[in-house]
């Protein structure tokens, strides 16, 4: 049962709305608590400058509250970057909130990771179902940031999205892969990618999402979830209490307000990328929120006249590999299993679907780049490219009865074609 909960069918919750929820969903709660509480960084839309001093006025009698940054693997955000996701100034930090902590999750650091459990083969095996391949590998070690063990209850509040890898963001995930190790991080998004985007995105219950609570299960710190349903940059949903419940109402009206249903495929998409995709690695969410939504034969162009990393954690991998369509992978095993799986989940993910038969490579789509990546950076990646000047973004507008869709904020809102 929910603590707290607010939603409206259309528009936006107003400022009084939100701060009742929250009051009435944490305000003595966490009395004399050790509270961590999990937020996302910039590629995540959430109104946190608006939220983070209703959260610390909630949490003000507990006995000590951090705020860590659930990256996965994303880069880690500088001090000045950390104040500016909140809201405050560094001064602020230094002296209204210094007793708050606010920091990074330390994914790459292994002394800051415990492990709490295992996923056994069988039971990846088992959640896998049809899609099992021995890629996957073995038994799956659950590690986690000590922090959360430390803590006497984890918080999380973050956005519910139709997320590729999961079928929609929100809830565990913050735990897997947001403070997790890599283990959790690698075998989870191959899942995904063995099941696809097609036959993933936009489920509220899929494999991997069950794989992410086994490993949450074996996380003795209790959590409490406040699941935020975002739209325009306001809330259309807030959700607080036991994680798996508030994710549960969170994705159910997720699927009402980020679900676009179109009536025929589209030929060709300008799909824009916004500025806090930084790098390729996020910003590919412009192609996978369309896929469903395109013909086969049809295109995808990614449009990021800002973007000129593909990633600069996993980049060197991914000028290695490639983009390619899973079979590709498969087929070819021996050649790329010393490759992280999160790499070639995030490969074929933005390759889409597609065939690999007698060495031919037959993508169901073409997926164009248009940003500062050059062609031959593009050729090398097996990608197409683009010159981002060239596009005159008025005429690709109003044109969905010839095929032709412009999507000036890609990556949130998902678009599927209506059956029948």
């Amino acid at each position: 049962m929910l603590d707290s909960q607010a939603s409206v069918p259309q528009g936006t919750l107003d400022d009084e709305t939100i701060r009742q929820t929250i009051a009435q969903g944490l305000a003595g709660h966490f009395t004399g608590q050790r509270v961590l509480v999990l937020v996302p960084d910039h590629t995540r839309t959430i109104p946190l400058p608006q939220l983070f001093p209703l959260l610390v006025e909630a949490l003000h009698d507990a006995k000590h509250v951090d705020f860590m940054v659930a990256l996965g693997t994303h880069l880690p955000l500088d001090d000045a970057s950390l104040c500016r996701l909140v809201g405050i100034t560094p001064e602020q930090r230094a002296t209204t909130y210094r007793n708050m902590g606010l920091f990074n999750h330390a994914w790459s650091d292994p002394g800051a990771l415990v492990q709490i459990g295992t996923i056994t083969r069988d039971q990846v095996q088992d959640i896998a179902g049809d899609v099992w391949h021995p890629s996957l590998g073995g038994d799956v070690p659950v590690r986690l940031n000590r922090a959360a063990l430390e803590a006497d209850r984890v918080l999380i509040v973050g956005p519910t999205f139709p997320h590729e890898v999961v079928g929609f963001s929100g809830g565990a995930k913050y735990l897997f892969p947001g403070i997790s190790g890599p283990e959790m991080i690698n075998v989870t998004h191959w899942l995904g990618a063995l099941i696809t985007i097609m036959e993933m995105i936009g489920m509220e219950q899929t494999p991997v999402r069950a794989m992410i609570h086994a490993a949450a299960d074996c996380l003795t710190t209790p959590v409490t979830l406040c699941a935020l349903v975002v739209e325009g940059g306001g809330l259309a949903g807030m959700f607080i209490g036991p994680m798996y419940e508030a994710y549960a109402a969170a994705a159910r009206l997720s699927s009402q307000r980020h679900i676009i249903w179109v009536d025929k495929p589209f030929k060709r998409v300008l799909s824009h990328a916004p500025a806090m995709y930084d790098e390729l690695w996020t910003g590919a969410k412009a192609m996978y929120k369309l896929e469903p939504a395109i013909a086969d034969g049809g295109e995808v162009i990614v449009h990021a006249p800002h973007l000129d990393t593909v990633s600069l954690v996993h980049g060197k991998y991914l000028y290695q590999v490639g983009y390619h369509v899973r079979d590709y992978f498969l087929k070819q095993w021996d050649r790329f299993g010393d490759v992280p799986l999160g790499v070639l989940a995030h490969s074929t993910h933005l390759k889409g679907a597609g065939t690999f038969e007698n060495g031919v490579e037959r993508p169901r789509i073409q997926v164009t780049l248009a940003s500062r990546i050059s062609p031959e950076d593009c050729a090398t990646l097996n990608l197409g490219y683009a010159d981002p000047a060239e596009f005159d973004v008025a005429a690709w507008q109003n044109r969905e009865d010839e095929g032709i869709l412009y999507v000036p904020k890609a990556g949130e809102f998902l678009y599927r074609l209506k059956e029948g």
